[in-house]
């Protein structure tokens, strides 16, 4: 009975608070890895028939209830494996144009059937990992960040990327997250660089996107000593990482978020968001669907600040009121089945970034997804990896052709020994 209340909150979340986080926390596993889930209650089910479960008439009503929830979470992993090719569809159909790469390989650079079965999405061999690089210069713990890059053959001139960590802006680590799509990358021949902001309640907003944005600056600056090409550089990042990401990338050059370095080139070249806050406000002027629990957290413990009394604080920091036809291409995911950030948040933002951006704007919707889905090492997973590394090097390809189309080569950085 547990095994089928898991599988149908799988496919039917609760989304009225306060339940919506136990639901995502229930439905995030089966939801990822159902293969996996179904072993494991199989597992269990030889153990309770050993135990002499079907003696009676109970044992054999819960194992019909646990075959119909298998066949649930087989269909779950169907849904899954499908998302390659909405991840092309999205590409293919992209505002814009369609966004193509010739001879781009798919093969993922983990596709280990023992990764994908243990899900964890540990660091490969070749990717070595430089801790913990103050960025600011000021002693602040969470002014850190880390690069990573190939073993032993650091690449020259490589594009860059830069992973913004979620975590409701109160928790959460560059450790923890965006690991496969930048593990993806750096097999590609990339950089990434992973984050720290300072977090709430601690921190006050504006301060973690300060904090990013003088993350790019140093990136801009100091990349290249790492390998890494400081003429295109791509943000990423997921919930509270996809609203600073995103926030970012349609701010650059914003005084107020750059104190004491107002000059600095914080601009970016493309941006990766997943599943993030697009609207601060909650107003059914904007997506219409979140409850009062985000706006209250907000007050509370970010911007310390009611909506009432400071409307132009949650305005300014909302994605989708700070679109203008400057803003750099975007890929966007979410999933329909998200309860912590409601699908028609990202219409919303998409149907204005369209409306308004001249950059290519693609848009992939994930049915039967939840929250977070990026995270773990499972099929969906690999499949939004690739597409976002094929997103982003048809990004970084056309930004190295000038209006004519013919190619322009980048001078290539020179790289610390």
């Amino acid at each position: 009975m547990v095994g089928g209340a898991l599988t149908v909150n799988a496919y039917f979340p609760l989304r009225f608070e306060p339940l919506t986080v136990v639901s995502f926390g229930l439905g995030w596993i089966p939801g990822e890895l159902p293969i996996q889930v179904v072993l494991v209650e199989v597992v269990v089910t030889a153990v309770l028939a050993a135990h002499g479960a079907f003696s009676r008439w109970p044992g054999w009503v819960g194992l019909a209830v646990s075959v119909l929830s298998w066949g649930g979470l087989v269909g779950l992993a169907v849904v899954g494996h499908r998302a390659g090719a909405l991840v092309d569809d999205a590409l293919e159909g992209a505002a814009g144009g369609p966004v193509q790469v010739e001879e781009f390989d798919k093969s993922p650079a983990w596709n280990y059937w023992w990764r994908l079965a243990i899900a964890v999405p540990f660091r490969l061999w070749s990717i070595r990992r430089i801790r913990n690089i103050d960025y600011w210069g000021d002693g602040i713990g969470r002014h850190r960040l880390d690069i990573l890059e190939r073993r032993g053959r650091r690449p020259q001139g490589g594009p860059v990327l830069i992973y913004i960590h979620g975590g409701a802006w109160i928790i959460g680590d560059k450790r923890q997250q965006g690991i496969p799509m930048m593990h993806e990358l750096i097999e590609r021949g990339w950089v990434c660089v992973a984050i720290n902001y300072r977090l709430s309640s601690r921190a006050t907003w504006p301060d973690h996107v300060v904090d990013c944005k003088r993350a790019i600056a140093w990136v801009r600056e100091h990349i290249a000593e790492y390998g890494g090409d400081p003429s295109f550089i791509a943000v990423s990042g997921g919930s509270a990482g996809g609203h600073l990401a995103s926030l970012v990338s349609l701010t650059p050059g914003v005084a107020e978020w750059q104190p004491g370095f107002e000059e600095a080139d914080t601009s970016v070249d493309a941006c990766v968001p997943y599943y993030g806050v697009y609207d601060m406000t909650g107003r059914p002027d904007g997506s219409g669907e979140f409850g009062p629990g985000l706006v209250g957290m907000l007050e509370r413990k970010v911007m310390k600040v009611t909506q009432a009394e400071h409307p132009e604080v949650f305005e300014d920091a909302s994605p989708d009121r700070r679109i203008t036809p400057a803003a750099p291409p975007m890929l966007v995911f979410h999933g329909v089945n998200d309860t912590l950030v409601p699908v028609a948040v990202a219409r919303t933002f998409v149907d204005r970034l369209r409306a308004t951006s001249s950059a290519p704007v693609a848009y992939v919707e994930l049915p039967r997804t939840q929250h977070a889905f990026d995270v773990l090492a499972s099929i969906r997973c690999r499949h939004t990896s690739i597409g976002a590394a094929r997103f982003l090097e048809a990004m970084r390809r056309r930004a190295l052709e000038p209006p004519d189309g013919d190619p322009v080569s980048h001078q290539q950085q020179p790289v610390a020994e």
